[in-house]
């Protein structure tokens, strides 16, 4: 399609659309505009008949004439108002079932479904057994912590700057913990390390506080853990072995965090007791962690049932 060389400005200035409008359409876009035809007179026969889009055309005296910059401007506010009404529908319409969500890493595609499945109901007979006070059921795991403030998710008002501290170097605080199901108590013991060693000594504060005694009546002991490295390893194992009497492991498929009762402590300790504060050095930190457990003991405690059943 050749295009007349004196419209080369035109098209330039007005528009693209506006070329086309005058080359193909006199009188698209134009309401009311009249254009005189050759051979009749100026004062009669105007009538009405169909231009392009809704437009009028006026027959009369003349040759046809065209505002390209009138309609050029007349298809742009047309245009810019259905943008407008259209700029709300289409931000509700562009979400539909859609939500803004975070993706999360999972470990469900290196689970044993069949294992996954048996120690769900283990689980569910270990906690019957411990509701009805046959056993004391006992979840372990690790964790750390870091003088680095960890940032969650917190209320605040429309505007708000809010801004933490950061240290110039974090360190970081072992946490070494188990979680007593009955009554939600859970207990930490900290450390600058995470290694066999450090776990023996939470089996000796087993020892302490569950271990049979004269004073105390023998109630089995169940406790659940992983297959992390520094559980499985040949100290611990011998460790487990001198109180196999009285203290019974139950290992966890590999992959199976969510099967550990613990896990949903650590997320709580973190995000609402740890979290959004800035800590000197470790010992702070220590100090901090201690009365985090102290204060989410609390919060969680409860006590098991007063009237206890005899558990299936």
């Amino acid at each position: 399609m050749d295009e007349p060389t004196d419209r080369r400005g035109l098209r330039r200035a007005r528009g693209y659309r506006a070329a086309l409008a005058q080359r193909f359409q006199p009188g698209w876009g134009r309401g009311a505009a009249a254009i005189r035809c050759p051979g009749t007179s100026s004062g009669r026969g105007r009538v009405r008949a169909r231009g392009g889009r809704g437009g009028s055309v006026g027959i009369g005296g003349g040759s046809p004439q065209l505002d390209p910059a009138a309609a050029g401007r007349r298809e742009r506010e047309a245009l810019r108002r259905a943008h407008l009404a259209l700029t709300p529908l289409s931000r509700v319409a562009a979400k539909g079932a859609f939500r803004w969500r975070r993706p999360r890493h999972t470990l469900k595609g290196r689970q044993d479904a069949d294992a996954v499945d048996r120690a769900g109901l283990r689980r569910k007979l270990l906690k019957a057994q411990a509701e009805a006070g046959d056993i004391v059921l006992l979840f372990g795991d690790e964790s750390e912590a870091l003088t680095h403030p960890d940032l969650a998710h917190a209320w605040a008002k429309k505007g708000a700057d809010l801004r933490i501290p950061a240290p110039g170097q974090a360190a970081k605080v072992a946490m070494l913990g188990l979680l007593d199901w009955a009554p939600r108590e859970l207990m930490v013991r900290t450390s600058r390390s995470k290694r066999s060693a450090d776990f023996i000594a939470l089996l000796e504060q087993i020892d302490t506080q569950y271990g049979p005694t004269r004073d105390r009546a023998k109630k089995p002991i169940v406790l659940v853990l992983d297959n992390g490295p520094i559980h499985t390893s040949k100290a611990t194992r011998a460790a487990l072995a001198e109180r196999a009497s009285w203290l019974t492991v139950e290992w966890l498929p590999r992959y199976t965090p969510e099967l550990n009762d613990i896990e949903e402590l650590w997320r709580d300790l973190k995000q609402h007791h740890l979290a959004h504060q800035t800590f000197d050095g470790p010992d702070n930190l220590d100090d901090a962690i201690h009365e985090a457990v102290r204060m989410l003991n609390c919060e969680r405690n409860r006590h098991p049932f007063a009237n206890h059943r005899i558990a299936a």
